[in-house]
């Protein structure tokens, strides 16, 4: 779980240039086992980018380094709050769609925070 909370931190202030923190993260259910000795493949991407907040996806597989067998264990979504240099919540730069997985992604992920936003 810290290895997706870190590798979404990166995505996050990478696109916002900007220290980030989480804020929530959506169900972390696991598919499959990680087993000791796996090696752990995390693979993040930006999806959706509101006015201070970014949705992460982070998809996480397990190698078997005996038999080269990858298998995808879990996938899910923080959230991430860009803060400026005084701590408080600050505006990040718009995402720019540049594929049709892009646009996949973020028409998904704009379902997502409606749903969160209902919630609160």
């Amino acid at each position: 779980m810290k290895l997706a909370d870190t590798a979404s931190a990166v995505v996050a202030i990478r696109h916002s240039g900007c220290l980030c923190v989480t804020a929530s993260v959506d169900r972390f259910d696991f598919h499959a086992p990680v087993y000791v000795g796996n090696l752990i493949s995390l693979h993040a991407s930006l999806n959706h980018v509101g006015r201070t907040s970014m949705e992460v996806g982070v998809r996480v597989e397990a190698e078997d380094l005996r038999t080269g067998k990858k298998t995808h264990t879990n996938s899910c979504y923080f959230t991430m709050v860009a803060l400026a240099m005084d701590g408080n919540p600050t505006p990040v730069p718009r995402l720019l769609l540049e594929t049709e997985e892009d646009r996949r992604r973020n028409t998904e992920a704009a379902l997502r925070v409606a749903i969160r936003k209902k919630r609160i």
